[in-house]
This record gives C-alpha cells, structure tokens and sequence, in this order.
C-alpha cells in the first residue's frame, strides 16, 4: 500500500506531513508555587518533614495541547484514507446479534472532528449504526461525574484483563469481581452505579448524558435492541456473578437490560467523532459548547481507554497508533486526540477480536500523517 494508490495532490500532502508536528504548550496562569519551590536539592540525610508542610499539588495549569493542520490538508488526508482502504476486503460481519449481521460490509465512513467544531468526513459518515461498546469510556465519564473518579476506580477497577470483551475469567480471577470499565463486566457494574433509584431515573440520566456527548437527542435502534435482548444471556450471566461478589449496585437483569439499552443507542460517524473529540476537549463539546464532564474525568477515562480499549489487542492499537481508541462490534470505532479533537470510523467487518478492519487501517494511517501519536517526539536541536 504505497503512496502510489493517492492521487498527486495528496502525494505532496503526505510528503509535508510525514514527519509529525511537535505539540506545544500554554500556561492559563503562572504558579506562584511552583516558582518558589526550585531551589537546589538537600542530601536526603539532611531532609526534615517541615513542621506545616505544602498541602498536597493540584492539577498543573501547564497542559499539551496542539492543534491539527490546516483544513485543506486533514479533508485531503480524510479522503485519502477512504480511497486508500475502502477496497480491504479482510474481516468478518459480527453476527452473534442477528440484527448486525444484516449491516452492508461496503459501508466505510469516516469523520474528524477538530476541537473547535470544524468536521472533516468521507464516505458514510451519516449512515445510522448501534453504538454497542462504544458507548463504554463515555458511560465510565458519567459515572466518575457523578460519584467521583476515585470512587468509580474502587469500585470498577481500571487495569485491562488482557482477556476478550465479554470474559468472565477476568472477573473470576481478580478475586474481588474487579476488571475494567471498557470491558462487559466492568460496563455492566458502572451501569448499575447510576443516579436514581428506578430502572426509568438510571436511564433518564445515561441518555441524556449521551445526547450530550452527541449534542444531539440519541434514540434507541428498536431492532438492534429486541436482538440483543434475546441473545444476552452470557451478560446476565456476568450480572449475577458481579452480584455475588458484591460488585454490583442495582438488580443484575435490570442493569443488564440498561447496559444493552445504551449498547442500542443508535449513532453515526459524525456523531461518534464528536463524541470523541468532547473528551478531547476536557470535557467540552466541540459544537453546543456544554461542558459535559470535568476536565480531569476526561483523562481519567483516556487511560483506561489507552490500556484496555481494543481488549486484548490494546497494545498492538497503542503501538500502531499512539492514542486512546474504543472499538465496537457493530464496527465503528473512535479515537481520542487530546486538544486535538476525535477520530471515528465506520466499517462493519471485524477481526478476530472484534475491531474494526477499515477502521484500525484508517486511525494508523491518520495519525501518523496527521502528526497524531502522543509518544512522537523530535530531538532537540
């Protein structure tokens, strides 16, 4: 797959873009704290606990941030992607739920959407799909909102199993029920966590939470939703077990029937970079402008996104792409680039751990001629 395939103008695109550009940096304000505290180091043997020591540090005002190229060059790298891999023909339409192995395989959308609202799409990018685990790192963001970061890691736990999407091993083997939440397990337990005290008020709260991730009202796909209800049992099955070792908060079919509720949700590409690009965007969406959760929520969830947001694949997709990424099985697929914006794809042939072909193809190829990869660096000249 050389630069052969592109058209000469995006040829020379790619040639400008090759090498990744550095982030930059910005102060919100200077900290008078950390100004008086460089001074040369004491030997160890002389440090005393002072008598009123420093209360403990706050978030730093100092954060990366960046910004993407020019519009011409990420709309011509956006369809220089679609032109480059929507002939792939490897992988396999998921058909475990009956309702998404009616989906076309030839559908291949993909859209970009930068922190300050401007999107960049190509191919279906408005085509309607289910969002189904997708809807993971945004529910865990709700969640640590509402209950406190600290409290959603006790309780859900945030380091990857190494093991498929929908393994009770994991949770047998932790000991304490504990996995993560970009797993089912850990999806099922943070749904039980939130507010309200009936079926109705939880639902209430997770669908307007994404409707504002979306900035726009998200509707329920009644088909998607009647299929997964009668193949579901192995999540029900999960419930109870959570349920026995007392990592659950709610009634295991109920949240079980909440959690494939969200699954169901029915989204598009463009929606899903938008998504994306709220938690990019510490927690503001790009368009409505609504701060949707805290700044330090976002990068509490882009870390457990990072480390377990492909499964057991979360390396190879880190080592690919340098980015936090979450796939689903009815193949779309977000990635996060942090003060950037957001990446999602639609393409529903899957690989054997159940990520989007297309889509793992298109978020490589995007961040490395987009300059994207948050472990690039230049030497220092």
């Amino acid at each position: 797959m050389g630069e052969a395939h592109l058209p000469i103008a995006l040829g020379k695109v790619l040639e400008m873009q090759t090498t990744p550009r550095p982030l930059t940096s910005r102060s919100r304000a200077a900290s008078p704290r950390l100004a008086e505290s460089v001074s040369p180091p004491s030997p160890l043997s002389t440090y005393q606990t002072p008598v009123n020591p420093a209360p403990p540090p706050t978030n730093s005002d100092w954060v990366s941030t960046g910004h993407l190229p020019t519009q011409s060059v990420v709309q011509q790298l956006v369809d220089g992607a679609h032109q480059r891999f929507a002939g792939v023909g490897e992988g396999e339409v998921a058909d475990y739920i009956p309702a998404l192995a009616a989906a076309n395989p030839d559908h291949f959308g993909i859209c970009i959407a930068a922190s300050d609202g401007q999107l960049f799409a190509a191919g279906q990018a408005e085509q309607p799909f289910s969002i189904q685990s997708i809807s993971k790192p945004f529910l865990f963001a709700l969640i640590c909102q509402a209950i406190g970061e600290d409290a959603a890691k006790e309780k859900l736990g945030v380091n990857s199993t190494g093991l498929p999407f929908n393994s009770v091993l994991a949770v047998e083997r932790s000991g304490e029920g504990l996995s993560n939440p970009m797993v089912n397990a850990g999806a099922i337990a943070a749904t039980s966590l939130a507010p309200g005290d009936s079926a109705e008020a939880k639902w209430a709260f997770i669908e307007a939470g994404f409707s504002r991730f979306a900035g726009r009202q998200l509707e329920i796909d009644s088909t998607v939703y009647a299929s997964e209800r009668a193949t579901n049992q192995s999540n029900v099955g999960i419930a109870n077990l959570l349920s026995a070792q007392e990592r659950l908060w709610f009634d295991p079919e109920i949240s079980t029937d909440l959690y494939t509720r969200q699954c169901s949700l029915s989204i598009t590409t463009r929606d899903l970079a938008l998504m994306a690009a709220t938690l990019g965007n510490g927690g503001r969406q790009p368009v409505s402008g609504d701060q949707v959760v805290d700044p330090v929520i976002c990068q509490h969830v882009l870390a457990v996104m990072v480390t377990a947001g492909l499964y057991e694949t979360s390396g190879d997709w880190l080592y690919d792409t340098g980015l936090p990424g979450k796939s689903g099985v009815s193949g779309g697929m977000i990635t996060v680039i942090p003060g950037k914006g957001g990446l999602a794809t639609y393409s529903p042939p899957l690989d054997d751990a159940g990520n989007s072909v297309r889509g793992q193809l298109t978020a490589q190829f995007l961040s490395e001629r987009l300059g994207l990869n948050l472990f690039a660096s230049r030497p220092a000249t």
